[in-house]
């Protein structure tokens, strides 16, 4: 027997262009002294990742695909990420060999540090009711003539679209070269798609312009809601103000509430309550007034 645990430092989530890295451990559990205990041997183990999305059968009709095989032969040493999954598999990396015959004497164990970039064009984690984008780092590994065993380590991936690429990709070739700088400026080039993006955020969620709703119903104004901006980070406080005095009818009562809303191609319907797009957005609605 062998144990395999992953580790990831980072945590587990990431900003899509951001390295993910990973430690992956195999050990063999077994006491040298222990009368039964024996090496123990690995033909190969590999990492990659991949995106699973899986749609409600209840909710959304998906376009008919060809059957695909996902059978996997005892002695066949090709790694199928999604084998087992639910859904599709609608993105993955090449995968990579962590080891080729690895040898584990009882008590020992071995480390292998496994790193890749997360995909640019993929879609975003996202658990809805109708639809699911789940990525997982998916790591196999098999003995000779023996099935191959999956580990998954689930994460979550965000995507911020527009952020700026760097200003000189190449600014690595032509930065002074000095040894004692190497692990500082590696440490660097890792956080900058991260310092990329909370700059972003900063910039788009300080951005400040009224913007003016109408509250109406079928005997007319009943008032005008302000709100000074329509971008905002999570915790932050959102502000608004009602101004009734422009209203034909008195309101007795306001009632504010947040949804989201994910909403699906009108191809793919099964219900009708689902409309005509492909975004997921995040909606305020206004309800329960009541006019004297």
């Amino acid at each position: 027997m062998i144990e395999v645990v992953a580790s990831m430092a980072r945590g587990p989530v990431f900003l899509a262009g951001e390295v993910l890295e990973c430690l992956i451990t195999f050990t063999n559990p077994m006491s040298h002294l222990s009368t039964s205990a024996s090496s123990e041997v690995l033909a190969w183990a590999s990492a990659q990742i991949h995106c699973q999305f899986h749609a409600s059968d209840s909710r959304v009709a998906l376009p008919a695909q060809g059957t695909k095989q996902d059978v996997q032969a005892e002695s066949d040493t090709v790694l199928i990420p999604s084998r087992g999954e639910r859904g599709q598999c609608v993105l993955d990396t090449p995968p990579k060999i962590l080891f080729c015959d690895l040898r584990l004497d009882p008590g020992e164990s071995k480390t292998y540090s496994y790193s890749e970039v997360v995909p640019t064009d993929g879609p975003p984690s996202f658990r809805g009711q109708a639809v699911k984008y789940v990525y997982k780092l998916t790591i196999g590994c098999q003995r000779v003539n023996s099935p191959i065993k999956l580990l998954r380590v689930p994460f979550r991936v965000l995507v911020l679209h527009g952020m700026p690429e760097p200003p000189f990709p190449q600014d690595e070739e032509v930065a002074p070269s000095n040894p004692f700088l190497e692990e500082e400026e590696g440490s660097r080039r890792d956080t900058r798609p991260l310092e990329r993006a909370l700059d972003m955020l900063m910039i788009t969620t300080s951005r400040r312009c009224p913007y003016m709703f109408n509250i109406t119903n079928m005997r007319g104004k009943v008032a005008k809601f302000c709100i000074f901006k329509t971008v905002y980070r999570l915790g932050e406080d959102i502000i608004g103000t009602f101004n009734f005095s422009e209203g034909d009818i008195p309101c007795l009562q306001v009632q504010d509430v947040f949804e989201h809303v994910h909403q699906v191609w009108q191809t793919w319907w099964i219900h009708s309550k689902f409309e005509q797009n492909g975004e997921t957005l995040l909606v305020l609605l206004l309800e329960s007034f009541y006019p004297a």
